[in-house]
């Protein structure tokens, strides 16, 4: 099982979420591309909430600069090239998280959902609850139907309003899996362990 978290844009919950389905799916981790916070990087997130044991593959590319990644390799001289990067080799289930929303761009032609569709994986959209997010959600699933992606699961992250979630969970295709993951405080291994407890006894 290979799976790409995405989400409806930045700060979402994505690494949350990777973290969660991390040890949920016991998978690898793999982040293709890491802008900014390098001395606590997603990779460096995902061991500390996961565990020392989980495997966690190097990125592709790694800049200084928080932006998006096209400003930052721009920034070092870099040129991002679709070509570079390949799914690290394993036998194991592997969680990759992308960076920001689907049209994160990663130089002037290529975007987020040009990567995910060139290593041909199917999507786990990230959703959180704010004014405009049904309007995101929907678009970042237009945008995944035109380029025929599957969504295989909605991460409803945090609590909506009913009428929010109705909207969005109308409007997913009929084979897309919703997953309900409740609003964490405080960002601890043992927290992760709980909530995956919970999407066991779910499952």
């Amino acid at each position: 099982m290979k799976l790409f978290i995405t989400g409806i844009g930045t700060e979402v919950g994505k690494t949350v979420c990777s973290a969660i389905l991390t040890k949920f799916f016991n998978a690898d981790y793999w982040k293709p591309v890491q802008s900014g916070d390098l001395h606590f990087s997603d990779r460096m997130k995902i061991k500390d909430w996961v565990g020392e044991n989980v495997v966690c593959h190097s990125e592709t590319y790694c800049f200084e600069l928080a932006a998006s990644p096209h400003q930052s390799a721009f920034e070092e001289n870099v040129l991002i090239d679709l070509n570079t990067f390949k799914l690290p080799q394993t036998q194991n289930n592997l969680i990759i998280e992308g960076a920001g929303g689907l049209m994160v761009p990663l130089n002037d032609k290529d975007f987020m959902i040009d990567l995910i569709e060139q290593l041909n994986i199917p999507v786990a959209l990230v959703v959180r609850n704010y004014l405009g997010c049904i309007n995101h959600t929907l678009l970042s699933i237009l945008a995944l139907n035109q380029k025929k992606i599957k969504l295989q699961y909605l991460i409803l992250n945090g609590n909506f309003p009913y009428d929010t979630e109705r909207i969005i969970c109308k409007n997913i295709p009929f084979e897309t899996k919703i997953i309900r993951i409740p609003d964490i405080e405080n960002i601890t291994m043992e927290n992760i362990e709980n909530v995956v407890k919970k999407l066991k006894e779910i499952k």
